[in-house]
């Protein structure tokens, strides 16, 4: 998967993943967007993204949750 968009740096907000680099977190986009925010009202927001952060955003976090192994609850 090509998340080249997505960006780890240490020194922007404290390492968490975000996008193009920029001051703006994947937790952010992906919570806006869950909590039923508009494409557009965030486009005005964050004037700086481009659809494709939005998109790659929700790809970067549907393959983490992918990766978490979660314990078996049997019963």
């Amino acid at each position: 998967m090509n998340l080249g968009r997505i960006t780890h740096d240490p020194k922007v907000m404290g390492g968490k993943p975000c996008i193009r680099g920029l001051r703006v977190t994947v937790g952010t986009i992906v919570g806006l967007l869950a909590s039923g925010e508009s494409r557009e009202r965030i486009f005005r927001a964050y004037p700086y993204l481009e659809p494709a952060d939005l998109d790659e955003a929700l790809a970067y976090a549907a393959w983490r949750l992918e990766e978490r192994e979660e314990e078996l609850v049997v019963g």
